[in-house]
């Protein structure tokens, strides 16, 4: 494969320079293992591999040991590598005294933030992985995105149906068995028509009770698998905004975005020549996508929706700094005043918002309000980059 540029690689180095550890936390195949490789460890152990694992079971304490002997042999501190550490929790303990004695600093990567929301508080750094962005990607092509995702492992292959392949075991391997086992699922069609039905929603309003008719499961059901998902970092939740002066019917559901669009259109069973009004609502959630992905990097600020029952609503908002930032995304090449009158009624409502945006397909950016900017879906960053 390639060599992909993975931005967050200069912030790690950055953070193990300043002598502390890191927990990388990221959905299976995003690219923490290789990412965390070009870090140049001197003990790199992954407890996918199952003789290994058992072997640590048995003598979690072995670690440290071990551990301790590669820091007497180097005279200094090692750096130790532990890949999908959620597989084997028992090493926590011996992680911990590794790091509270200065022996060693610790490069931890895991896929289930379910398992290690309290690992080892206040003695890791942590960070999540996405899929590539669209900084990260070596060609920017909107259509490939919107059907196929950017997982590193797929971007590089160039047979549609290969594509699919990769896409399809992931689903079927990973989100089917892995999650399932989690979930202790014993109603296996169920959590598979949850699976394809919570896919064909992404980036809508969500309705647990409407859901768990539709799947034949209990709504308190419903939004534990939706917990695991998130949780398995396989969804990302989106809240709304929900405080006003005069409005009283804002939307309190969230919405739920699938991680990756190749990842939702395999679990959603859906082919690949959606409607114009298909490729709307995935340019949208590709948007919302890529905004979180800017936001994580920068370490500060929310993303947020905004939806009143009566008419109104902005796609999406960024809550940063004690600023709101409106956007509306449009799958357009010709935006006019209609296409920001939504944006206009949140700058009007909103004292704490200033400016807002309309992400839509324009070769170069275009005024269309004094506060409002039309740009191109290539120059997303931008908005993330004027605060």
């Amino acid at each position: 494969m390639k060599a992909l540029n993975r931005r967050l690689l200069t912030v790690l180095k950055a953070t193990l320079k300043r002598g502390k550890s890191v927990l990388l936390l990221g959905p299976r195949q995003t690219g923490k293992t290789t990412l965390v490789r070009l870090l140049g460890e001197d003990l790199y152990l992954n407890f996918m591999d199952a003789q290994l694992r058992q072997n640590y079971e048995r003598t979690p304490g072995a670690l440290i040991s071990e551990v301790k002997a590669i820091a007497t042999r180097l005279s200094r501190k090692p750096l130790i590598i532990l890949d999908e550490i959620q597989k084997i929790p028992d090493v926590m303990d011996a992680i911990q005294v590794l790091i509270d004695e200065g022996i060693a600093q610790f490069v931890i990567t895991g896929s289930s933030a379910r398992q290690l929301r309290n690992m080892l508080p206040g003695r890791v750094i942590k960070y999540q992985l996405s899929p590539l962005s669209l900084a990260e990607l070596p060609t920017q092509e909107l259509l490939p995105m919107l059907q196929n995702g950017s997982l590193p492992g797929i971007i590089f292959i160039e047979n549609q149906s290969e594509i699919d392949d990769e896409l399809r075991t992931y689903v079927s391997v990973y989100l089917e068995e892995e999650i399932r086992k989690e979930a202790l699922v014993r109603n296996l069609g169920a959590f598979s028509r949850f699976l394809q039905l919570a896919a064909s929603q992404s980036g809508k309003l969500v309705s647990f009770r409407a859901l768990s008719q539709d799947v034949g499961i209990a709504h308190t059901t419903i939004a534990e698998y939706y917990r695991i998902l998130e949780d398995c970092m396989i969804v990302e939740r989106v809240d709304p905004i929900t405080k006003s002066q005069s409005r009283s019917r804002l939307t309190k559901s969230s919405k739920y975005l699938f991680f990756d669009l190749g990842i939702r259109r395999l679990a959603a069973q859906e082919g690949l020549s959606p409607s114009q009004e298909t490729y709307g609502h995935l340019f949208e959630q590709w948007v919302g996508l890529e905004l979180n992905r800017f936001l994580r990097f920068k370490g500060s600020g929310n993303l947020r929706f905004w939806r009143d029952s009566s008419g109104p609503e902005v796609d999406w908002v960024i809550e940063i700094f004690g600023e709101y930032i409106p956007i509306e995304v449009k799958w357009t090449t010709k935006p006019t005043l209609k296409d920001c009158k939504h944006v206009i009624t949140f700058l009007n409502e909103y004292k704490e918002a200033k400016k807002g945006f309309v992400v839509c397909r324009i070769p170069r950016p275009m005024q269309l309000t004094p506060e409002i900017l039309a740009i191109p879906w290539e120059h997303l960053a931008e908005i993330i980059n004027e605060k």
